[in-house]
């Protein structure tokens, strides 16, 4: 019988944006179409994945947003869940919209096995269904939960070639395109204008990223969060999170095309793109 993992993210806060108008807010704000959502909120069960971006166009911040009854639940890295209720705060204005904290009373699941596993609790991650399901549930029903570790989630994701904020890349460093986040189902290209949007669409059509994740293979340890990997006496990339000798990179999409023998402190690593991404000829 076939394994389902699950795990507590005791490092995701639990937000909750509800009101008349907290759709409308939210939408013209982040990266994602809420219109997704709009169908379940009858029987709340979705989860959509998105971001708020400087105007620049770089992730400020990442996270999911589930449908609820009155509103929407922000699954969001703790540590940037204040500064997003303050960003929020700034742009709501006279909307009819609140604002709370619920990270107390509940908390972030995710269920992850093997490929014939029966579901976990919740709807699939919105970013790739192999990560398996993620959900916002009491506190109490999630430590009752909870069989595997965080580091089982991470080697489960790193696997999968999901590179995650504050794991593998810095907020306010980069763009959605270099974090996969339009591979990942994490942007929208048909909905309506949001806080930096323009230079999103112009990378789009223009086929202009110049870095991707890429899954690494080599020697474990493979290294540490920033490591540079090298092709010949040129740094083409950093290193991200690992897992053994498995890991995820940032790297120049034009150097690995080139074809030359990548490593790490001199030892030999291999590079490819996840499954959940073909790399497009613009791209190449």
């Amino acid at each position: 019988m076939a394994l389902i993992h699950t795990t507590l993210l005791d490092d995701r806060a639990v937000l909750a944006i509800a009101g008349n108008d907290a759709e409308t807010l939210l939408q013209g704000l982040v990266t994602v179409d809420l219109g997704r959502l709009t169908a379940a909120q009858s029987a709340p069960s979705g989860n959509v994945f998105g971001a708020l971006l400087q105007p620049q166009g770089k992730i400020m911040f990442d996270f999911f947003i589930h449908a609820a009854e009155n509103g929407y639940l922000v699954d969001i890295d703790k540590t940037r869940a204040a500064d997003f209720l303050k960003r929020l705060t700034l742009y709501r204005l006279r909307s009819k919209v609140t604002f709370s904290d619920l990270s107390e009373s509940h908390a972030v699941v995710v269920s992850f096995g093997d490929a014939d596993a029966a579901d976990g609790p919740g709807p699939k991650d919105a970013r790739f269904d192999a990560m398996g399901n993620r959900a916002v549930v009491a506190k109490a029903q999630a430590h009752a939960l909870a069989n595997a570790t965080v580091s089982a989630y991470h080697a489960h994701r790193i696997r999968l070639g999901v590179p995650e904020a504050g794991k593998d890349f810095a907020y306010d460093d980069i763009f959605p395109h270099d974090a996969m986040m339009d591979a990942l189902h994490g942007v929208d290209f048909s909905k309506g204008c949001y806080v930096g949007q323009e230079v999103v669409s112009r990378v789009q059509h223009r086929g202009t990223a110049r870095k991707r994740f890429y899954i690494v293979e080599g020697r474990a340890p493979l290294g540490a969060l920033g490591d540079a990997v090298m092709m010949d006496d040129k740094t083409v990339g950093n290193l991200g999170s690992c897992d053994g000798g498995i890991g995820l990179a940032l790297l120049r999409v034009d150097k690995v095309a080139e074809g030359g023998a990548l490593h790490l402190a001199g030892a030999p690593l291999s590079a490819r793109l996840p499954a959940y991404f073909r790399l497009s000829s613009k791209d190449a």
